[in-house]
Protein backbone atom coordinates (compact mmCIF):
# COMPACT_ATOMS: atom_id res chain seq x y z
CA UNK A 1 0.00 0.00 0.00
CA UNK A 2 1.42 2.94 -0.99
CA UNK A 3 1.14 5.98 1.91
CA UNK A 4 2.12 9.54 1.60
CA UNK A 5 3.26 11.87 4.78
CA UNK A 6 0.59 14.05 6.15
CA UNK A 7 1.89 17.66 5.63
CA UNK A 8 1.87 18.26 9.35
CA UNK A 9 3.66 15.32 10.45
CA UNK A 10 6.99 16.50 10.38
CA UNK A 11 8.17 13.43 7.98
CA UNK A 12 9.80 13.78 4.93
CA UNK A 13 10.10 11.53 1.55
CA UNK A 14 13.79 12.33 1.12
CA UNK A 15 16.84 12.99 3.30
CA UNK A 16 17.71 16.85 3.32
CA UNK A 17 20.55 17.54 1.45
CA UNK A 18 22.48 18.98 4.57
CA UNK A 19 22.70 14.95 5.87
CA UNK A 20 26.26 13.39 5.67
CA UNK A 21 26.38 10.59 3.30
CA UNK A 22 27.09 8.97 6.75
CA UNK A 23 23.70 9.77 8.18
CA UNK A 24 21.54 8.92 4.89
CA UNK A 25 23.00 5.36 5.41
CA UNK A 26 21.52 4.73 8.48
CA UNK A 27 18.63 6.88 8.10
CA UNK A 28 17.92 4.44 4.53
CA UNK A 29 19.34 1.47 5.97
CA UNK A 30 17.48 -1.71 4.67
CA UNK A 31 16.62 -5.10 6.65
CA UNK A 32 17.16 -5.07 9.98
CA UNK A 33 18.56 -2.10 12.02
CA UNK A 34 19.25 -3.81 14.86
CA UNK A 35 21.50 -6.27 12.73
CA UNK A 36 24.17 -3.14 11.81
CA UNK A 37 23.93 -2.28 15.74
CA UNK A 38 25.30 -5.55 16.47
CA UNK A 39 28.17 -4.73 14.52
CA UNK A 40 28.62 -1.98 16.10
CA UNK A 41 29.10 -3.68 19.65
CA UNK A 42 27.25 -5.35 22.48
CA UNK A 43 23.71 -4.63 21.92
CA UNK A 44 20.95 -4.09 24.13
CA UNK A 45 17.33 -4.14 24.19
CA UNK A 46 15.29 -2.11 26.86
CA UNK A 47 11.43 -2.38 26.74
CA UNK A 48 10.37 1.06 28.11
CA UNK A 49 6.34 0.40 27.44
CA UNK A 50 3.58 -1.51 25.88
CA UNK A 51 0.50 -0.38 26.15
CA UNK A 52 -2.84 0.42 24.89
CA UNK A 53 -2.80 3.83 23.38
CA UNK A 54 -4.45 6.26 20.76
CA UNK A 55 -3.48 7.08 17.91
CA UNK A 56 -1.90 10.37 17.26
CA UNK A 57 -3.28 12.77 14.70
CA UNK A 58 -0.01 12.78 13.69
CA UNK A 59 0.60 9.83 12.68
CA UNK A 60 -2.52 8.88 11.67
CA UNK A 61 -1.62 8.50 8.15
CA UNK A 62 1.24 6.02 8.37
CA UNK A 63 -1.58 3.31 9.33
CA UNK A 64 -4.26 4.48 7.01
CA UNK A 65 -6.61 4.80 10.25
CA UNK A 66 -8.21 7.77 12.24
CA UNK A 67 -6.38 9.74 14.77
CA UNK A 68 -7.44 8.27 17.77
CA UNK A 69 -8.14 4.74 16.69
CA UNK A 70 -6.57 2.64 19.42
CA UNK A 71 -3.79 1.00 18.89
CA UNK A 72 -1.17 -1.53 21.15
CA UNK A 73 2.16 0.54 21.55
CA UNK A 74 5.35 -0.43 22.37
CA UNK A 75 8.53 1.31 22.74
CA UNK A 76 12.07 0.18 23.35
CA UNK A 77 15.64 1.78 23.84
CA UNK A 78 18.45 0.38 21.90
CA UNK A 79 21.88 0.70 23.25
CA UNK A 80 25.29 -0.45 22.29
CA UNK A 81 28.25 -0.71 24.54
CA UNK A 82 26.45 0.56 27.29
CA UNK A 83 25.19 3.90 25.48
CA UNK A 84 21.76 4.75 25.09
CA UNK A 85 21.56 5.06 21.23
CA UNK A 86 18.17 4.17 19.73
CA UNK A 87 14.34 4.68 20.56
CA UNK A 88 11.57 2.65 18.80
CA UNK A 89 8.35 3.35 18.71
CA UNK A 90 6.02 0.49 17.25
CA UNK A 91 2.85 0.41 16.72
CA UNK A 92 -0.50 -1.26 14.86
CA UNK A 93 -4.23 -1.23 15.38
CA UNK A 94 -5.28 -2.65 18.63
CA UNK A 95 -7.72 -5.62 16.65
CA UNK A 96 -4.22 -6.55 14.51
CA UNK A 97 -2.63 -6.88 17.95
CA UNK A 98 -4.77 -9.36 18.76
CA UNK A 99 -4.73 -11.21 15.39
CA UNK A 100 -2.39 -10.82 12.50
CA UNK A 101 0.76 -9.13 14.64
CA UNK A 102 0.23 -10.77 17.95
CA UNK A 103 3.52 -11.77 17.82
CA UNK A 104 4.45 -8.03 18.63
CA UNK A 105 3.08 -8.83 22.11
CA UNK A 106 5.00 -11.78 23.26
CA UNK A 107 8.42 -10.30 22.12
CA UNK A 108 9.59 -8.82 25.86
CA UNK A 109 13.46 -8.03 25.52
CA UNK A 110 13.62 -9.38 21.49
CA UNK A 111 13.42 -7.02 18.47
CA UNK A 112 10.68 -6.88 16.26
CA UNK A 113 13.33 -7.60 13.69
CA UNK A 114 12.67 -11.49 14.93
CA UNK A 115 9.36 -11.60 13.21
CA UNK A 116 9.60 -9.32 10.72
CA UNK A 117 12.13 -10.38 8.23
CA UNK A 118 11.52 -13.91 8.32
CA UNK A 119 7.48 -13.64 6.47
CA UNK A 120 7.28 -13.48 2.22
CA UNK A 121 3.19 -11.91 3.26
CA UNK A 122 5.43 -8.87 4.73
CA UNK A 123 5.88 -5.69 2.78
CA UNK A 124 7.71 -2.95 3.83
CA UNK A 125 6.84 0.89 3.07
CA UNK A 126 9.80 2.94 1.14
CA UNK A 127 11.64 4.96 4.60
CA UNK A 128 10.48 8.41 5.55
CA UNK A 129 12.91 10.81 7.87
CA UNK A 130 12.64 13.48 10.05
CA UNK A 131 14.51 15.79 12.29
CA UNK A 132 12.23 16.39 15.28
CA UNK A 133 10.46 18.35 16.33
CA UNK A 134 9.08 18.99 20.23
CA UNK A 135 5.52 18.19 19.54
CA UNK A 136 6.65 14.81 17.30
CA UNK A 137 4.74 11.96 19.37
CA UNK A 138 8.21 10.23 19.12
CA UNK A 139 9.92 13.17 20.26
CA UNK A 140 7.42 12.82 23.36
CA UNK A 141 8.01 9.38 23.92
CA UNK A 142 12.34 10.31 24.42
CA UNK A 143 11.25 12.94 27.01
CA UNK A 144 9.17 10.61 29.00
CA UNK A 145 11.83 7.41 28.99
CA UNK A 146 15.07 9.48 28.94
CA UNK A 147 13.99 12.96 30.88
CA UNK A 148 17.15 14.89 31.84
CA UNK A 149 19.14 13.15 29.58
CA UNK A 150 16.78 13.80 26.14
CA UNK A 151 18.46 15.92 23.64
CA UNK A 152 17.39 19.05 22.29
CA UNK A 153 14.13 17.81 19.39
CA UNK A 154 16.42 19.46 16.83
CA UNK A 155 19.27 17.09 17.60
CA UNK A 156 17.78 13.77 16.88
CA UNK A 157 17.28 12.12 13.06
CA UNK A 158 14.50 9.38 12.87
CA UNK A 159 13.17 7.16 10.05
CA UNK A 160 10.15 5.16 10.13
CA UNK A 161 8.19 2.69 7.88
CA UNK A 162 5.48 1.04 7.51
CA UNK A 163 4.81 -3.10 7.75
CA UNK A 164 2.33 -4.39 5.91
CA UNK A 165 0.76 -8.15 6.38
CA UNK A 166 -2.52 -9.22 4.49
CA UNK A 167 -3.74 -5.40 4.73
CA UNK A 168 -2.76 -4.38 8.43
CA UNK A 169 -0.09 -2.42 9.22
CA UNK A 170 2.44 -2.20 11.82
CA UNK A 171 5.14 1.09 12.02
CA UNK A 172 8.03 1.00 13.32
CA UNK A 173 9.87 4.41 14.04
CA UNK A 174 13.74 4.77 14.83
CA UNK A 175 15.23 7.57 16.27
CA UNK A 176 18.70 8.51 16.43
CA UNK A 177 20.14 10.10 19.58
CA UNK A 178 23.20 11.81 19.14
CA UNK A 179 25.27 9.24 21.00
CA UNK A 180 24.33 7.13 18.41
CA UNK A 181 26.64 9.20 15.43
CA UNK A 182 29.33 9.05 17.74
CA UNK A 183 29.28 5.43 18.67
CA UNK A 184 28.68 4.62 14.93
CA UNK A 185 31.98 6.64 13.83
CA UNK A 186 32.22 5.85 10.09
CA UNK A 187 31.26 2.82 10.11
CA UNK A 188 29.40 1.06 7.76
CA UNK A 189 28.67 -2.67 8.51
Amino acid sequence: MEITPGSHSGWQCAASPSLTSHQKFWLFRPNALTAGLRQLGQLELRVEREKVDGLHEHEAWMLDRPARSTIWLREICMSIDGTDCVLARSFTPLAASHALWQGMRRLRTRPLADMLYHDPQIIRSPFFVSRLHRQHPLYRSMRLHLGSACPDARAVLARCSVFWRLGQPLLVAEAFLPEFWEVAGTARP
